[in-house]
């Protein structure tokens, strides 16, 4: 999994007023847990933009002040109505222990149903998974060349190597729905055939 090195700033004062007076310099006020201690710090927002304005799914590597620190976002508060962001959550990625965290599917092949004249649908974007950090994909590869007309792949269908899939097994990732032409041309063939 890719990882993005950010530069950021420890803060030693909390609360809204301080809070404000972060986003008024173009910072955004975030905290990073997991490791038995919470650290408060702050980046700059344009530095953000790479990690949440993307379906990707990367691992943060945090510069605070020449400390260290590896995490993955878990939440992103926006203003309700200029939708700037207001303040992210991070969560410590520890070496050898399994981290929780959503990865983008990734359709592969040419499905048999499409091939019918069928539309392939994507229902879930992305998955949620657990795994050590070293074995996190970049997406979950579902190849879906055997997908018939009219059938889906449920998370329940799926393996892969080194994860656990945390989302429910009867969650639909995508299906090939009949379009209307297809469903024209099977009753005009039907219509023929009598």
């Amino acid at each position: 999994m890719e990882t993005i090195k950010i530069a950021a700033v420890k803060r030693g004062t909390f609360g809204k007023k301080e809070s404000k007076a972060i986003r008024k310099q173009g910072l955004v006020p975030c905290t990073i847990y997991g490791k038995g201690e919470t650290i408060h710090f702050s980046v700059d927002a344009k530095a953000l933009k790479p990690l949440i304005y993307t379906p990707q799914s990367y691992l943060v590597e945090f510069d605070i002040e020449g400390n260290k620190e590896v995490g993955v976002m878990r939440e992103v508060q926006y203003h309700p109505v200029t939708d700037n962001i207001l303040h992210v959550d991070f969560y410590h990625v520890i070496p050898g222990k399994p981290i929780a965290i959503d990865i983008p599917v990734k359709l592969v092949g040419n499905s048999e149903g499409v091939k019918q004249g069928g539309k392939l649908i994507l229902s879930k974007r992305k998955l949620r998974v657990s795994a050590d950090m070293e074995h996190l994909p970049d997406t979950l590869d579902v190849d879906v060349t055997s997908l018939g007309l009219g059938k889906s792949i449920f998370v329940g269908d799926l393996k892969f190597d080194h994860l656990t899939l945390l989302t429910p097994a009867t969650t639909a990732v995508c299906a090939v729905k009949m379009t209307r032409a297809a469903r024209g041309a099977a009753a005009a063939a039907a219509a023929e055939g009598k």
